[in-house]
């Protein structure tokens, strides 16, 4: 196994593109633990960890450019106001000596359908910044899971950053497992209230081949938040509106049985997240609204 170690964004690209078999090499927190369980033997490592810029951000006005590398207890520290959902799954990771390395470059690389910050870049809507000598493009997150354990990137492309959606409505995200550290996930949520665009979004993990979205669910919810006024009185919801979000989303699942958690415990368990996070979500705008309309 031979080592690279480029010094520079544009030396890496060069040692991708000179070696495309090449894995990068960051947080090296799924990627080492493939390695010393011989469940991977690469041809070539790619060390990226002296690359800075890969560990900065950028706050704008639409979005947040977030370095590949930039490690979870970051996010949770540092950007909690613009990606509050991100910063609810990051707290999930591992323990604190994996959130100080691990970071979301990472997840997405690996795409497993159980990676913590999957659901919650899907329900915020973001864009990864693949990269190669070739130029720059931008994959939506939705696209960039193509099965278990793969992604969109081409053989000789990077991840750069992830341009994710600064939050304009409460989020929030679930996850279901053994214990609160330490674990990998049975399946998760991850809900956004968008009101700006009067939509709402969200994602699955661990509960299908890929991290997806619930369309179905998004889709019957925006309509019936739109024809019944919701947005604008901020009322509660009827608890049958809320029971059939959480169906639909449990039916957009397609989960399998293995040692962490049955097919039909995933499915029950994700309608069941859908729906507490939808009402953590409308309590949080509804808080918020009263707020704007007392002020």
């Amino acid at each position: 196994m031979d080592f690279l170690r480029p010094g520079t964004w544009e030396e890496a690209l060069a040692a991708k593109a000179e070696h495309p078999s090449a894995v990068p090499l960051a947080g090296g927190t799924d990627v080492m633990v493939e390695i010393n369980f011989d469940h991977r033997r690469p041809e070539y490592l790619l060390d990226l960890n002296r690359i800075g810029d890969l560990y900065e951000w950028e706050v704008g006005e639409r979005d947040v450019r977030l370095g590949a590398s930039v490690p979870y207890t970051r996010i949770m520290e540092n950007l909690r106001g613009p990606l509050p959902g991100l910063a609810l799954a990051a707290h999930t990771v591992g323990s604190p000596q994996i959130r100080n390395r691990g970071s979301v470059g990472g997840n997405l690389g690996a795409a497993s359908p159980a990676g913590d910050s999957h659901p919650a870049l899907l329900a915020a809507g973001a864009e990864v910044e693949a990269e190669s000598v070739r130029g720059t493009r931008l994959i939506p997150v939705e696209r960039f899971y193509t099965g278990v354990k793969r992604n969109a990137l081409e053989p000789d492309e990077l991840i750069r950053a992830v341009r994710v959606r600064k939050a304009d409505g409460p989020q929030q995200f679930a996850k279901v497992g053994t214990r609160n550290a330490m674990v990998i996930a049975v399946c998760a949520f991850g809900l956004a209230l968008h009101p700006r665009a009067r939509a709402v979004r969200t994602g699955i993990g661990s509960a299908a081949p890929t991290p997806l979205r619930a369309r179905a669910a998004e889709e019957f919810l925006d309509a019936a938040l739109a024809e019944g006024g919701f947005w604008d009185s901020g009322r509660d919801l009827p608890p049958s509106l809320v029971r059939q979000f959480g169906e639909l989303a449990a039916g957009s699942c397609n989960p399998i049985d293995d040692v962490r958690g049955s097919a039909r415990y995933r499915r029950h368990a994700v309608g069941v997240m859908a729906r507490r996070t939808l009402g953590w979500a409308w309590d949080a705008y509804r808080g918020s609204e009263r707020t704007t309309r007392c002020a």
